[in-house]
């Protein structure tokens, strides 16, 4: 009852509701979506490599500095990809 009151009706409600909610978790989805993409990206090309299981510990941490100490062993062009990925999900700093 209460959607259908709504003006516009149940559908346009329901967008209002839909696009607030995809607002409101914008940051939150940039961060999981840039670890994913690294975590992805780090465990095929350097899974093996010295560092890799502390640095994605740093990924999903949030610690730049601790993915860049972990990653340093690393091929430098694998390093600088992986941190170019994961950029976003260090936010504004």
């Amino acid at each position: 009852e209460w959607l259908n009151s709504q003006p516009g009706g149940a559908s346009v409600a329901l967008r209002k509701l839909v696009d607030a909610a995809r607002h409101a978790n914008e940051g939150a989805d940039r961060v999981r979506q840039a670890q994913e993409a690294a975590y992805r990206f780090m465990s095929t090309m350097a899974g093996d490599r010295t560092g890799f299981e502390e640095a994605a510990r740093a990924l999903f941490a949030g610690d730049r500095l601790g993915l860049e100490a972990h990653s340093q062993d690393w091929p430098t062009d694998v390093r600088v990809h992986a941190l170019r990925l994961a950029e976003p999900a260090f936010g504004a700093s």
